[in-house]
């Protein structure tokens, strides 16, 4: 039986939509030892469940419903704002750079691990990878790491030389229309490049006007 340094299982809260992958975890989990005191499908529930069991560790996947976005990750800097000594390990299909670096950063940096569900086929590894966060280590996916290291570079080397335009132009205050005339294009042509702008500059969703202010600060960084 694997259990942790203190000597006894591991209490965890799973919190994963995907019923077969769920399913799949908590057998796992028992079978290395471990007590499966929650398994929840979206983020909400991850955060009463929480509340209810106190575990001795939480894993959450990234994108839950409703959304299917980052309910998970918000959920998981959520609680680690609350209760900063909980150990959470987020699992994730890809590497989401935003929360992955707030998460990564929240409480004392202690106790917390980023993994791509790639890893959870190496059972091995992800046994030892949730054991070493519930003991308070820290454990990235050295995919993660290649991608915020990537991250502290000018965020706006990815943008194309129109693409800067348009974003200086946003900086300016300018509207859609006002960029289009500005340009000679169409305004449909500059939605197109905010798009692009936004997924290069790696924003979450939020509604467009925050966007634009995370774009133009971005841009004041730069």
């Amino acid at each position: 039986m694997r259990v942790d340094r203190s000597g006894r299982p591991l209490r965890v809260v799973l919190a994963e939509d995907g019923v077969l992958l769920r399913e799949g975890l908590i057998g796992l989990l028992h079978r290395c030892g471990n007590e499966v005191v929650a398994a929840v499908g979206d983020a909400q529930a991850l955060l009463t469940a929480v509340a209810e069991h106190a575990p001795d560790v939480v894993v959450t996947d990234v994108r839950m419903p409703p959304g299917f976005q980052y309910e998970g990750l918000h959920a998981a800097v959520r609680l680690r704002e609350e209760r900063p000594a909980l150990p959470v390990l987020v699992l994730s299909q890809y590497v989401q750079r935003t929360y992955a670096a707030e998460l990564l950063d929240s409480g004392d940096g202690t106790g917390v691990g980023y993994l791509l569900k790639d890893r959870v086929g190496q059972v091995e590894e992800f046994v030892h990878a949730l054991h070493e966060v519930a003991d308070g280590g820290t454990v990235v996916d050295p995919e993660v790491v290649r991608q915020l290291l990537c991250r502290r570079r000018d965020p706006l080397e990815r943008l194309s030389p129109r693409e800067r335009e348009v974003l200086a132009l946003i900086a300016e205050g300018r509207s859609n229309g006002a960029i289009a005339k500005e340009l000679v294009v169409s305004e449909a042509a500059i939605g197109k490049h905010i798009g692009s702008i936004f997924t290069k500059l790696d924003l979450p969703p939020a509604d467009e006007t925050h966007r634009r202010v995370l774009a133009v600060l971005a841009y004041l960084r730069a």
